[in-house]
């Protein structure tokens, strides 16, 4: 008779980091926007670019067009050691409502001294920043290629799960509820 032999799937078993983007939210305050570049640039090197509002909310004085945020965009091993470095500052302690089903996750980093390597800067002062994480698996480029792009099946999405093992084996990151400070 015949045996029923399984094969790993290699690219579906390689999660892999897509994207790391750092975001600053300021508001209408064009200071504390231009304090936000001065810390995104600081963090990675990169030139950050501004976020401008698409909705206009006269409570609180913001109109269609106005910059309201700056964001950065870090792949490749520039990531992976980024990411390293920003986990690092929030003690590898994630929540698992970090995460959503297409397999990205995202917190907050409250101060940026709490990142490695970073030292306080008067002209910065005291800001956080928002971190968003983006993961992919091999043969996602089908999708985003410009000749003859394909639509991607549903085992090559990442779920949840398969997110969480990843960066729990990758990073050692410890998943609480948060509940736990408080006591």
């Amino acid at each position: 008779m015949t045996e029923k032999t399984t094969k790993e799937n290699v690219m579906h078993n390689s999660i892999q980091i897509d994207k790391v983007t750092l975001n600053v939210g300021a508001g209408k305050d064009q200071h504390i926007l231009e304090k936000g570049i001065k810390l995104l640039t600081k963090l990675t090197d990169k030139k950050p670019i501004k976020t401008t509002s698409k909705h206009r909310i006269a409570t609180w004085g913001i109109r269609i067009g106005l910059p309201i945020g700056c964001k950065v965009t870090v792949r490749g091993n520039d990531a992976k050691a980024l990411l390293n470095k920003l986990l690092i500052g929030v003690d590898n302690k994630l929540n698992p409502r970090c995460f959503d089903n297409k397999g990205n996750f995202s917190f907050g980093v409250k101060d940026y001294i709490e990142v490695e390597g970073m030292k306080y800067d008067p002209d910065i002062g005291m800001m956080g920043f928002e971190v968003c994480v983006t993961l992919k698996r091999k043969g996602t480029r089908v999708k985003q290629r410009s000749r003859k792009p394909s639509i991607l099946g549903k085992r090559q999405s990442i779920s949840k799960e398969e997110a969480q093992a990843f960066v729990k084996d990758n990073y050692n990151v410890i998943f609480t509820t948060g509940r736990e400070e408080e006591e």
